[in-house]
């Protein structure tokens, strides 16, 4: 009988899982948004939820317990002072999985968890990669356009 076993083994064992959980949870709250396998995300979905719900509470004893899970300072900081914040009037409900399709290597599902309310970010950091892929793309324009006008004149 397996009463009362549930959770996601992952195929890993107790440490490696653990880490594995601790790697994404702290990455999905630097990030607001992760790609991962679908069981990983619906693994991690509760410890992110647990996560924010302490950055919620903001005492000092909240703070020490998400710095013993989370790998960075600087992810226990942006937990406190970005994201809790966020979510001050929701009760619980802070993230989403998204399903991504099957990825080619290895068929897995591939899912997005990704942090409500977090879209105003996401796109300002798309539009920045977006002004610096431009910003190269002219500079390399530039350069060749250096190099003709060095050759010609040879």
């Amino acid at each position: 009988m397996r009463h009362r076993k549930g959770g996601f083994k992952l195929g890993r064992n107790t440490s490696h899982r653990r880490a594995l959980l601790r790697n994404l949870v702290t990455s999905i709250i630097l990030h607001d948004r992760v790609e991962t396998t679908l069981t990983k995300a619906k693994a991690s979905r509760p410890l992110v939820e647990k996560m924010i719900t302490l950055g919620k509470n903001g005492s000092v004893h909240a703070r020490r317990q998400a710095l013993s899970y989370l790998m960075t300072a600087d992810a226990v900081d942006r937990l406190f002072t970005t994201v809790a914040p966020r979510y001050a009037e929701r009760n619980g409900g802070y993230s989403r999985i998204v399903k991504g399709g099957i990825r080619k290597g290895d068929a897995g599902e591939i899912a997005f968890i990704e942090l409500l309310d977090a879209e105003k970010e996401l796109t300002a950091k798309a539009e920045k990669r977006e002004e610096i892929k431009a910003k190269r793309l002219a500079d390399l324009q530039k350069q060749l356009e250096e190099q003709g006008g060095d050759q010609s004149a040879e």
